[in-house]
């Protein structure tokens, strides 16, 4: 397990989860598990509240600040499998 690229994800996320205000945390907590993952089942205007609170996470920058640990670790694998 690449525990150092486990602590590193951890950070950067931490960090976008810390940009929410902590009512904004609390309730895109709340509105997850109300969902049980499914937006499907909130209503329309929760489904927006979700969309604009996931939105303010910025997912795209937590993807664009974790592509380079996930390309470290493949380059890893295919060389220790070359070796094999």
């Amino acid at each position: 397990m690449p525990w150092i690229a486990v602590a590193q994800a951890g950070v950067v996320i931490g960090r976008h989860w810390q940009a929410l205000s902590e009512k904004e945390r609390a309730r895109l907590t709340r509105l997850a598990r109300e969902s049980r993952g499914r937006p499907g089942t909130l209503s329309t205007k929760e489904r927006a509240e979700l969309r604009g609170l996931v939105g303010k996470l910025d997912l795209k920058g937590i993807g664009r600040e974790l592509l380079p640990l996930a390309r470290r670790r493949r380059g890893r694998r295919g060389r220790s499998r070359a070796r094999t």
